[in-house]
């Protein structure tokens, strides 16, 4: 009968080598497939995230605020500005007008004809009646005479060597005229100047 004994004894035992061969085996990598963790942002970022983007709207809103006021009171302004010089264009046309009254009144005042009297008063009524319609829509006459020469009011056509202080107005040859201070017609003016020093 054969001898098992040194047979059974030289064969390893299985479970052990199964053991072995577990612990030898390296493990799966993580697949690839797999998603990330997505991280949520905390509280405070959201809240300091919250609080930048109010601001930049709160921003844009005073920007919006301060332009839609410009707009509206530009548009008042210029409202107010075509309403004061809607008559600027008429106002000077009448000009002449009433210059040839004043002109007229002049020469007759030289006359002792009574007819020339009599046209003289009905020319003067109609220049006091032109004065007050200019007075109600702020046309103002401009007479510099004495005054000291104004370039923005007054447009020199000559000087002359005068007693007094230089750059008076001597002579008014045109008045000018004003429509709520602005210049409608510059006087056309005589300005001084000063003599020269006498020689020693």
């Amino acid at each position: 009968m054969p001898d098992t004994s040194d047979h059974s004894a030289q064969q390893p035992d299985e479970a052990v080598l199964q053991d072995s061969a577990s612990s030898t085996v390296p493990p799966e990598p993580a697949s690839a497939s797999e998603p990330a963790v997505e991280v949520m942002p905390s509280l405070e970022e959201l809240l300091k995230t919250a609080e930048l983007q109010a601001a930049e709207h709160h921003d844009a809103w005073l920007r919006a605020k301060a332009e839609t006021e410009n707009v509206r009171r530009r548009g008042l302004e210029d409202v107010a500005r075509a309403s004061k010089f809607a008559v600027e264009k008429f106002a000077g046309e009448m000009l002449a007008v009433k210059d040839s009254l004043e002109a007229a009144i002049t020469a007759m005042a030289a006359s002792e004809n009574q007819a020339a009297d009599n046209l003289k008063a009905g020319v003067e009524l109609t220049l006091k009646q032109l004065n007050a319609a200019f007075e109600k829509f702020s046309l103002v006459e401009v007479n510099p005479l004495g005054e000291k020469f104004d370039p923005h009011r007054h447009q020199a056509i000559s000087q002359i060597e005068a007693e007094g202080e230089a750059n008076r107005v001597i002579s008014v040859l045109q008045k000018g005229y004003v429509l709520h201070e602005r210049v409608l017609r510059p006087a056309l003016v005589v300005v001084s100047k000063a003599k020269p020093a006498a020689a020693a």
